[in-house]
């Protein structure tokens, strides 16, 4: 059984649809990468996934659940969800900011059993952003900052993870680590789409590509094949090149 469904799904935004008759399916140890060009409806579609938009027409299932009127401490046990903007409005240590992950377990707000410690810390190890756990939030550089909001998710210990451009502000080196991470996770069992930019580590880490352009999901398949697509190269503007490294890694990059 599919853990995430969408059916013939249209999501809309003032009025117009943004996204439309998308039907696709995520199973468990599937990584999906979402790219398309600016203003295509990749965030629109997610944040339908996560349950924060209600669509227009279609069905969303979660773990068997509609994202959108299920109760959200039933959700936040199934699905982390990464927005592109996060905003605190009290100076919390970094610590606190990854145990908000642990609402769904939580039996109250401040309450974290010995369990949440533990999974924030390794959650903190696995973002490498153990080393600011007292440091607070507001004080963190973009990048610092963006970690931590990654091991939020990663401490919530949700099946399914929606991250949208986790490596946003990130450098090469981190944001390798991230979509390495996210792919150790998915071998261990876990479901991700991600919405990214970055076409090189999309490749590199992606199990199955979807392409969103032209209101709709114009491709699909493996990461190589969507990249080589006449739809990605007319939504691009660009062709974009596949190759390898000497040692067999992939690569893409603008042609």
């Amino acid at each position: 059984m599919a853990w995430i469904a969408l059916a013939d799904v249209a999501v809309a935004l003032g009025g117009r649809d943004v996204v439309s008759a998308v039907t696709a399916s995520v199973s468990g140890g599937e990584l999906i990468v979402i790219v398309g060009p600016n203003g295509a409806g990749k965030t629109t579609l997610l944040r339908a996934i996560a349950g924060l938009l209600k669509p227009r027409a279609g069905r969303i299932e979660v773990m068997g659940h509609d994202p959108a009127s299920a109760a959200r401490r039933v959700i936040a046990r199934e699905l982390a969800y990464l927005p592109q903007q996060y905003e605190l409005a009290f100076p919390f240590a970094v610590e606190e900011v990854v145990l908000f992950g642990r609402y769904g377990t939580q039996r109250g707000v401040g309450l974290a059993s010995d369990a949440d410690l533990a999974a924030a810390r390794a959650a903190m190890e696995a973002c490498d952003v153990g080393a600011l756990a007292e440091r607070r939030f507001d004080q963190l550089s973009g990048g610092e900052a963006r970690r931590v909001i990654i091991a939020q998710a990663l401490c919530q210990g949700a099946k399914c993870l929606l991250l949208d451009e986790p490596t946003a502000g990130l450098d090469p080196a981190h944001a390798r680590a991230v979509f390495a991470m996210l792919a150790a996770q998915c071998r261990a069992g876990a479901a991700a789409i991600v919405v990214t930019h970055d076409l090189d580590l999309a490749l590199r880490y992606g199990h199955v590509m979807w392409l969103v352009a032209g209101g709709g999901l114009a491709a699909r398949g493996t990461p190589a094949e969507v990249l080589d697509a006449t739809a990605t190269r007319e939504a691009f503007g660009v062709r974009i090149h596949v190759g390898a490294l000497p040692d067999g890694t992939p690569f893409a990059v603008p042609a």
